[in-house]
């Protein structure tokens, strides 16, 4: 008996919005994702498919592959949401873009908990674009989420007690770890993580080190399973972008990006995504 909703809405299809869609499909919901319009849906749709198929095919998806397709649904407009019993928002960290759709949200799923997927933003702001803030909470997984065992819940000021207790039931029924963070600019992970990676940054700028070397610090000497520069191609240098700056306009300067990031992100260099970040993909 799964304790995740039986159906769940995911607003937005990209690497995140596919991996959160994935994970409650595993665990046994009903899930529908919407997307901008036909084609981003269509894709988003490969693309949780697609990361099904490879766990299953590595033994990981612990059910019939067909059997937790079927129960995808795509759509390109947020009526889909209707019924559904708790919705996750996971589009780009754009707070006016967020605020519009969870608005939108709020009205064709009046019964739904409503979710956000923000990694910096205050949940707090966000919450003001629904009718009801009790019902409203922030789960920060992260990528891949499949395979990663942290979910953040964030709590707001108007989040219920109960809505936190519920949500904490279906980080467990995921089979993540749950940790509870009051909300704050950049909670506990996108905080600590940035300002690690943002040295890291520096340090390349100043020719401390290489990339490389760094990373192999970080994994030998404090036993991070990745370093912190490869794990900023894997997130995305544009993502890693937009926190930092949203950290130093609320914490102040100790969290202002590196001239080289800036620099790499003007050129596309993104990533693992663009096939060029820190290191060459």
């Amino acid at each position: 008996m799964t304790s995740v909703p039986e159906r769940v809405g995911v607003y937005g299809g990209g690497r995140m919005g596919a991996g959160i869609a994935h994970a409650f499909l595993a665990s046994g919901a009903t899930v529908t994702v919407v997307e901008a319009d036909r084609a981003a849906a269509d894709a988003a749709r490969e693309r949780v498919n697609g990361t099904l198929a490879k766990a299953d095919q590595i033994g990981k998806l612990g059910a019939d592959l067909a059997e937790v397709q079927a129960r995808l649904a795509v759509a390109a407009d947020a009526s889909a949401f209707s019924g559904s019993d708790l919705v996750v928002e996971a589009v780009p960290e754009i707070p006016d873009l967020k605020k519009k759709l969870l608005a939108s949200v709020a009205q064709v799923a009046p019964g739904a908990v409503i979710a956000t997927n923000t990694s910096s933003l205050s949940v707090d702001d966000l919450a003001s674009s629904v009718d009801d803030p009790t019902r409203f909470i922030g789960l920060h997984f992260f990528n891949p989420v499949p395979a990663s065992e942290l979910v953040e819940i964030v709590v707001g000021a108007h989040t219920s007690a109960d809505l936190v207790t519920q949500a904490q039931g279906w980080v467990d029924g995921l089979g993540k770890t749950g940790i509870v963070v009051k909300d704050s600019p950049g909670f506990a992970s996108s905080r600590l993580g940035v300002a690690i990676a943002l040295e890291a940054m520096r340090m390349v700028q100043e020719g401390v080190a290489s990339a490389e070397d760094i990373d192999i610090a970080m994994q030998l000497g404090y036993k991070h399973p990745m370093g912190p520069l490869k794990t900023t191609d894997l997130v995305g240098l544009d993502v890693r972008l937009a926190i930092a700056e949203h950290l130093a306009s609320t914490l102040g300067p100790r969290f202002e990006p590196p001239q080289v990031l800036r620099d790499k992100v003007e050129r596309g260099e993104l990533g693992r995504k663009t096939g060029q970040g820190f290191y060459s993909w």
